[in-house]
């Protein structure tokens, strides 16, 4: 093989790897705007790429969902790297609420898209499992030990400040980001309250 064919080889990957980006960055701003299933021609137009392209791509759905998400949980990262909640169990909580709200915030527009797409892939299944399994694990660290050791008081306490839960407050519901904070500040301060976890 010659140095100019290698060349060209060369020069291909690189405008391939190129055109990818610019699709995985398409179909993340169409999807933070609110697009959950962003059309092939959309993205195109976006991504300024051909359509054939995008097609091209589009056959190995799995690894441009995986993509996708990197890019989201680089944005979400910040939020995440935070060091364990201090206080009182009612402060911790205000703590937790406070900084799960921004968070599922960020990635409301990317949950939501995962969700309507999760039955063809199961890599948005696994991603969500981990990221729930990471939250309820945050949790346990944050939450006292009292709190900890009540099995039903810790899953009432993952359901209430689950992602799940904010989406039917502020989509179903229709509620502002403040009217969700004050509900599950409302149901978190019942669940805890002085001698709801002596038994």
């Amino acid at each position: 093989m010659t140095d100019s064919s290698i060349k060209k080889q060369d020069g291909r990957r690189l405008r391939s790897a190129a055109s990818r980006l610019r699709i995985v960055e398409a179909m993340r701003d169409l999807i933070r705007e609110g697009n959950v299933a962003p059309r092939a021609e959309e993205v195109a137009t976006r991504a300024n790429v051909g359509l054939r392209t995008v097609f091209r791509h589009f056959d190995d759905m799995e690894s441009l969902y995986r993509e996708i998400g990197a890019l989201a949980m680089m944005e979400a990262e910040p939020l995440l790297d935070l060091s364990e909640p201090t206080g009182t169990v009612e402060e911790r909580l205000q703590q937790m609420l406070e900084r799960r709200s921004r968070l599922f915030e960020r990635i409301m527009p990317f949950r939501l898209a995962a969700d309507a797409n999760t039955h063809r892939s199961p890599y948005l299944i696994e991603d969500k499992n981990r990221m729930n399994a990471g939250l309820r694990e945050l949790l346990r660290n944050a939450l006292p030990s009292n709190i900890r050791k009540d099995r039903t008081t810790l899953d009432a306490m993952d359901a209430l400040l689950s992602f799940d839960m904010w989406r039917r407050l502020r989509v179903d519901q229709r509620l502002s980001i403040p009217q969700a904070k004050r509900v599950i500040e409302a149901m978190g301060l019942a669940l805890v309250a002085p001698g709801r976890n002596k038994r």
